[in-house]
C-alpha cells in the first residue's frame, strides 16, 4: 500500500486549517502542519483536527516546508510519496487523490496541480501572481522545453525523488525551484488541472506588494541561474 504524508505550511490560518486537515482523504497516512511564527490559534486547531503539528521559528515558506521534511527523515518508516499542501483552503484538498494518481498508476515522478483559468474561482489569483506564473513558466519553457503552466502550491512527488533535488530554498522560491530542479534532473513530470478559490484571509505573499515584488524576484533568480547552470 502506498504511503503519503502531506506537509502544510501554515502562518496564521486558525480559521482554515481545520476545514483543510479534514478535507484530506484517508488514503493519507500522516499530515504535518508546520506552523511557521503564527501568534494565533494555528498550532491548536491543527492538533485538535488530527494533524502533527511543528513549529518553524525561522518565517519561509521554504524553512516550513524544510521542517516537515527533516521530521519525516528522522521516522523509522518512509513515506512513497509527499504532497505539499496550503493551509489558507484555496486548493481543494480532496483533490489530492488525482494528484498522486499520476505517481501510483503511471509511476510519474512529480506532479503539479495547475491552477487553471476554467477551474478558478474569480478573484483567487491576483493579476501579479497570473503575470508572474506566466512569466515564470514562460522561461522555463524557453530555456528547458518544460511544459509547465503553473508554480502551483499543490503538488505531490515520490519522496526518492524529492531528496534527490536536495532542495535549499527557505523562503518564496521553492516552489520554482523543485520544478526546476525536477527539470534539470530529467524527472517525468505531470500537470493535472485543479481547482482553486479564494482563500481565507489575506495572502502573505501576493497579498502584499512587498511579498509580491520578493516573490517575483526569487522566482526569476531561480530561473536564470539554472539556465546558465
Amino acid at each position: 500500500m502506498t504511503k503519503i504524508k502531506v506537509i502544510i505550511p501554515a502562518y496564521n490560518e486558525e480559521a482554515s486549517i481545520p476545514l483543510v486537515i479534514r478535507a484530506i482523504p484517508a488514503i493519507v497516512n500522516e499530515i504535518i502542519v508546520v506552523s511557521n511564527t503564527s501568534t494565533d490559534n494555528t498550532e491548536l486547531n491543527a492538533k485538535n483536527a488530527g494533524a502533527t503539528v511543528l513549529i518553524e521559528p525561522q518565517k519561509g515558506y521554504g524553512y516550513a516546508c524544510l521542517k516537515g521534511l527533516d521530521y519525516i527523515a528522522k521516522q523509522d518508516s518512509k513515506p512513497d510519496i509527499v504532497v505539499f499542501l496550503d493551509g489558507d483552503y484555496s486548493d481543494y484538498p480532496e483533490e489530492l487523490t488525482k494528484i498522486v494518481k499520476p505517481i501510483i498508476k503511471e509511476n510519474i515522478d512529480f506532479v503539479v496541480g495547475a491552477r487553471v483559468k476554467e477551474l478558478r474561482e474569480e478573484g483567487a489569483m491576483t493579476k501579479p501572481q497570473i503575470f508572474g506564473n506566466w512569466l515564470a513558466t514562460t522561461l522555463m519553457g524557453l530555456f528547458f522545453r518544460s511544459t509547465f503552466t503553473d508554480l502551483g502550491p499543490f503538488r505531490a512527488i515520490k519522496y526518492s525523488k524529492l531528496l534527490d533535488l536536495k532542495m535549499e530554498d527557505k523562503t518564496y522560491g521553492w516552489t520554482v525551484e523543485m520544478q526546476l530542479k525536477a527539470l534539470k534532473q530529467k524527472m517525468s513530470y505531470k500537470e493535472i488541472a485543479v481547482n482553486y478559490r479564494n482563500r481565507i484571509g489575506v495572502s502573505k505573499v501576493s497579498g502584499t506588494v512587498k511579498g509580491a515584488i520578493f516573490a517575483g524576484v526569487k522566482i526569476l533568480t531561480w530561473i536564470f541561474k539554472y539556465s546558465f547552470k
